[in-house]
């Protein structure tokens, strides 16, 4: 069994953009053909149900489709579905319905309805644990007001609550703080724009976002990463920086769904509250876009 297959957490594994119809409606049948795309173009699996999907606009009923969809385009050992809800019931629920689908992982954030303590952190992980399915933890502090510092996730590894971090706070240094105090948790690159920052730290994994438009270039740049192959991995992250630094903005998913309509993929409408881009964000989309383009990376 190799190390993805045990950990199937690791690798490239893409948080999904959704496409939707012209009504807003969920486009399963495209939804299905990217997943597929995505992997036949290097991606190790896909992330379903995170802040890129749209997930806090979807209905029960969409959002459980949507892992069901991943899993019957895929498999279910390349699908890790965010498990987010303001409950740790409703969050557990989530966990048993991507176990059950077949997912072999999955990704929780901690509770963000309010600005929780340590302690209600380690019973939410603790509740979401006993679903049974492999948690990794995502901490986001910047839009949940909820930090999972070092020694926070140090305890729920400890504990057998996560086996992995996806690490979105952009302080770099924590990855060294993280693999002494826990040095089996595995970090995985949250954020696109420290991706190389990460992976020179000992990264195992992307949760990543560019790849939903330029999957082979990005799986690329992250190899050569990992691999210590630095001429290359500093030659592509120059290139593509422009593009991945919109991971961390507000208008990630705007952004993102931009490049993939000028790739020639279906990116689309996104849910409100969100709204399209202002002209002068589309044009520093589009004009990065189509400079990775000409430079051959889609």
């Amino acid at each position: 069994m190799t190390a993805t297959e045990n950990r199937p957490w690791r690798g490239v594994l893409v948080a999904t953009a959704l496409p939707l119809n012209d009504d807003l409606s969920v486009d399963y049948d495209r939804y299905a053909q990217h997943c597929a795309w995505l992997v036949e173009n290097g991606c190790d699996g896909v992330v379903p149900n995170g802040s890129l999907g749209e997930y806090q606009v979807l209905t029960p009923e969409e959002r459980a489709k949507v892992v069901e969809t991943a899993v019957s385009a895929i498999g279910g050992s390349r699908v890790m579905p965010g498990v987010a809800a303001y409950g740790s019931a409703e969050a557990r629920r989530w966990a048993e319905q991507a176990r059950d689908a077949g997912c072999r992982s999955v990704m929780l954030l901690p509770p963000n309805a309010y600005r929780a303590d340590e302690r209600s952190v380690l019973a939410h992980y603790e509740a979401v644990a006993e679903a049974g399915v492999p948690v990794v933890a995502y901490n986001n502090p910047i839009d949940t007001k909820v930090d999972l510092v070092p020694e926070l996730l140090a305890k729920l590894h400890a504990k057998g609550y996560i086996h992995g971090v996806k690490e979105f706070s952009g302080d770099v240094r924590r990855a060294y703080r993280i693999a002494e105090l826990a040095p089996e948790l595995d970090l995985l690159i949250g954020a696109d724009d420290v991706l190389l920052e990460l992976a020179v730290a000992g990264a195992k994994g992307w949760v990543a976002g560019y790849p939903n438009a330029l999957p082979a270039a990005s799986v690329e740049l992250y190899h050569a990463a990992v691999g210590g192959d630095l001429d290359t991995a500093r030659k592509l992250y120059r290139q593509l920086h422009p593009l991945l630094r919109w991971d961390s903005q507000v208008e990630f998913v705007q952004a993102i769904k931009l490049s993939m309509d000028i790739v020639g993929r279906h990116g689309g409408r996104v849910r409100p509250p969100r709204v399209p881009l202002l002209p002068e964000q589309e044009a520093t989309v589009r004009a990065a876009t189509e400079q990775a383009l000409a430079a051959g990376l889609a």
